[in-house]
């Protein structure tokens, strides 16, 4: 029996953000791979005049048919007065997508309920382990209720680093569009890099920490590690959102040794972002410091678009995992020491790592397999 799916993403707000982009468009080329009706929905951003709403959507729909997802494309103005908003050229009404639709795959927190009663079933996918119920526990966020609740999460409700919300969470992996990510050789000399926000002004409780409080931001997971250019001949290149520290945290990261290059310059677009992942030898990243606090055996859906492409990846430790690996293809480490040795071994045997990377895609994030693995669980 065919399904209709929708699924809730929230780019429209961020046409910039290649990666960001692509977190949405792997689930729905995995949805879709199911052989599921796909409909996306993207949410109208507040304040966004009628012409330049219809000029970004109309940039979306061009960037999605690029990508392979051939189904329609919907808004919800979820945080106007009346959801049903006009479609802009080539879209469907709001109101056609929920009547038609078997579960709405929503990406967001905070979508009001009279939104969500629209669709006969509902599922949440949270993308930020740990941090989620730590806000919900806390009484930081309000979730409205779904009929089931996913996390991506490995240790999400299992581990008593995570605190208890009082929610059922069932995991499912973070996935990538095995046949978007071709595996590609790499130019020469191509670095090990890293797309990244660096500033965020996000602070997280915790009684543990000496000031009983920590800024949660990408900078500061790097803090440990600024050193590593100095203790590794593997060329290290870093692509951040710098905002307005550019003229001075730039020049401060390539003085210790990294390359830095600007997000915006390489990874606006869907395509550019998957350019500059398939022109890296391999990355190396940090995680934000609430991702080490609560040991959610995060991994980020950018290291899986590395990994599919066959691009090793050298990340930080974030918890006991059941399946992913220390030593091939994706090596985790704690100290900037570890991550020295796992660089230097990733480039002295890295057809063997490549290939690894991609069997360990395949194996436990191919989306059409995740996807019909959540469809299963969320409709049968």
């Amino acid at each position: 029996m065919s399904r209709t799916v929708t699924m809730l993403a929230d780019t429209l707000g961020f046409m910039s953000g290649g990666g960001h982009f692509w977190v949405y468009l792997n689930w729905a080329l995995g949805l879709q791979g199911t052989g599921c009706t796909v409909h996306w929905l993207d949410s109208a951003p507040d304040g966004l005049d009628t012409p330049t709403l219809h000029a970004r959507t109309a940039v979306l729909r061009g960037r999605l048919a690029a990508q392979g997802f051939s189904g329609p494309v919907a808004l919800v103005g979820w945080t106007l007065p009346d959801p049903d908003i006009p479609p802009p050229p080539g879209c469907i009404g709001f109101g056609e997508v929920a009547a038609a639709s078997d579960l709405l795959v929503n990406f967001t927190y905070a979508m009001p309920d009279a939104v969500l009663h629209r669709f006969r079933r509902t599922a949440l996918i949270d993308i930020d382990p740990g941090l989620t119920q730590h806000w919900i526990a806390s009484a930081q966020m309000t979730v409205p209720p779904h009929h089931l609740y996913f996390s991506t999460g490995e240790t999400v409700g299992r581990s008593d680093h995570i605190p208890d919300d009082s929610l059922s969470w069932l995991y499912t992996p973070p996935c990538v569009a095995l046949d978007a990510w071709p595996v590609l050789a790499p130019p020469p000399q191509a670095p090990f890099t890293t797309v990244s926000g660096w500033y965020a002004d996000e602070w997280i409780t915790d009684a543990s920490h000496p000031e009983g409080y920590y800024c949660n931001d990408k900078r500061s997971g790097f803090l440990p590690f600024l050193d590593l250019p100095g203790h590794t001949p593997v060329p290290l290149e870093l692509a951040l959102n710098l905002g307005t520290a550019a003229d001075t945290e730039g020049p401060a990261l390539r003085a210790q040794g990294w390359r830095v290059r600007l997000s915006s310059e390489v990874s606006s677009t869907p395509a550019d972002y998957r350019g500059y992942i398939q022109a890296s030898r391999g990355e190396f990243s940090a995680a934000k410091p609430s991702c080490v606090a609560f040991q959610n055996a995060w991994i980020s859906d950018r290291t899986l678009c590395y990994l599919a492409s066959g691009r090793p990846a050298v990340v930080r430790h974030t918890g006991p995992s059941r399946f992913l690996p220390g030593d091939l293809g994706l090596l985790r480490f704690h100290t900037l020491h570890e991550a020295a040795a796992m660089l230097d071994a990733v480039a002295a045997d890295w057809p063997r790592h490549s290939a690894a990377a991609r069997a360990l895609a395949a194996e436990h994030f191919d989306a059409t397999r995740v996807a019909h693995r959540l469809l299963e669980q969320a409709l049968d």
